[in-house]
Order: structure tokens, then sequence, then C-alpha cells
């Protein structure tokens, strides 16, 4: 299914994002995961591409199996950081060949050794080229794209964060998804200033249930999130009992959802990894809320 479609059904929807091995190895493991996140047949489920496009093969691969085998529509990531045009055309074409209806297009992360680098003779810099050329590959893909509640960590003002995704939804985009937030009321802020700007896509919240306290570090290194005082508060109290931080961080992350519900935000993303227990535990919490 579309998730423009599924969007469209006017629904509360929650989705659960998984991310495919980085090794041969590891893919049993890693399917075995994926499967048991599918079992819950949630609205959808993203499959993430990996820093730098590594481990674009398992994307593709773990994508079709949870559709063909599950019946859970997929949404593909895509990156083009560092990518060629040809390469990110070949990709195009086999996420066509796979079925795949969903795209998620995205610049992808920067690694280490590429910041603060010359990108000027990169062929996509930007997400926004990535989805015309998507727009432009003759696929009819239901493209997304992702926004930040707080601000891009390299926008210099929220004003120019959201200048630029209004070219983002213009090139082709039919829904944002945001990065993790750990205070609704930045979302709500934020909502308010792009349909202000004339941004009127379905925008999917994106909830990090935070289950060990080494997350925290990560999730500010990675997004820059506010971190409220009643979540620090959290950490705190059981950041050192790891089955207590997990239970509490579930608690948090449903809070945060159900607020989010309550206020007419209709889509929920949760980023459980390949924690089906986490996934598993959220959609419990919510049973009766969205009626499963």
């Amino acid at each position: 299914m579309r998730l423009d479609t599924l969007f469209q059904q006017n629904k509360l929807t929650l989705s659960f994002e998984v991310f495919p091995p980085k090794t041969d190895t590891a893919l049993e493991k890693v399917k075995h995961a994926t499967e048991a996140v599918a079992r819950l047949h949630p609205s959808f489920m993203s499959v993430t591409y990996g820093a730098g496009g590594g481990t674009s093969q398992y994307t593709l691969e773990i994508a079709r199996n949870i559709e063909e085998n599950y019946g859970v529509p997929t949404l593909a990531h895509l990156t083009c950081v560092s990518s060629t045009r040809e390469t990110v055309r070949a990709q195009i074409e086999l996420l066509k060949a796979a079925g795949i209806e969903n795209v998620m297009a995205l610049r992808g992360d920067l690694p280490e050794e590429m910041k603060g680098s010359d990108r000027s003779h990169w062929d996509y810099r930007h997400a926004t080229q990535l989805i015309r050329e998507l727009k432009e590959s003759g696929a009819d893909f239901c493209i997304g794209g992702a926004c930040y509640p707080e601000i891009h960590p390299e926008s210099p003002n929220q004003a120019e964060d959201i200048r630029f995704l209004k070219e983002k939804v213009d090139a082709g985009c039919s829904f944002l998804t945001t990065q993790m937030f750990f205070d609704n009321n930045l979302l709500y802020n934020f909502l308010y200033k792009i349909r202000e700007a004339g941004i009127s896509v379905p925008v999917v919240a994106g909830i990090m249930p935070i289950t060990n306290a080494n997350q925290v570090e990560r999730a500010i290194k990675l997004s820059g999130s506010f971190m409220p005082q009643r979540f620090k508060a959290l950490v705190d109290k059981f950041g050192h009992n790891p089955e207590a931080m997990k239970q509490a961080g579930i608690a948090y992350a449903t809070d945060q959802i159900i607020d989010l519900y309550a206020n007419g935000v209709n889509h929920i993303h949760v980023y459980s990894m390949n924690k089906p227990d986490v996934a598993e535990k959220i959609q419990s919490n919510l049973s009766a809320i969205i009626h499963r």
C-alpha cells in the first residue's frame, strides 16, 4: 500500500523502524528480529539504508520479505550522500524491480572523514536533489522526507530550515517524518510554523524510546535533541538499572504518543530499531487507542 493512501484514511497509525545488518553473518539474526516486528502487523515498517549505502542490498531484501510474507507495507530508505548519479539510478531500478512503492529520500549522515570536506563536486548534496531524481525516474513512488522539529544541525536558524523544507516538499514529497524529539511542545510549535509556511503534507511524528542510559548521549549527538527536565530525572533515577530504565523509557515514549494522538497528530513512527520486544510493548500499551 502507498503511504499517501494510508494517510488519507484519517485513521491513527503506528509504525516501526528496523535496520539492515552490516555483514552477511548477521543477516539471519536481523531478519528474525524484523520478522518479529512484522508479526505485530503495524501500519507500516521503514527499513533504513545504512551509512553510505553500504547495506543497500539488505534494505531491499528485508523490505521485500516483510511485504511478501507478512503483508506489511514497507518504506525503503534511500540516501545519496557521496553517491554518484549512476549509483542512485541503479538503486532506483532495483527498488522498482522489487515492487517497492514507498521510498524515504534522505541525504544521509556524513561519515566523520567527510565532515567539513568540499562537497561542491558531488552529484547530490541535498535530499531535494534526490527527490527530484526519484520524480524524474518514471517510477510512481510515494516519497517521504525528513524534518527536524527543533532545527537541522547544519541550519543557521529555523526559518531557513523551514524554507529548505518547503523546497523539499515542492520537489515531490508526499509526507514528512520527524527526527526524534522528547518534548511534544516542540513538535506542536513546529507544525504551526510549517503550516504557516504553506507546507500541508502529512507529518509523521518520530518517537525514540530510550531504553538504556547510553542512548541519551547518542540521541543528543545525532539530532541535538532537547531533553526535558522530567526526562533527565527519569534517566538519573533509573539509568543504572537496565530493566527499570527500559520500562521507564517505554512508559515515557507511550505517554508522548498518547499526548500526540490526543492533540490531533494521527501518525506515529517509533524508532524501535531491531527490538521487537520494545515495539510489542508500545503497541500493547496503545491497543485500545489504536484498536489493535
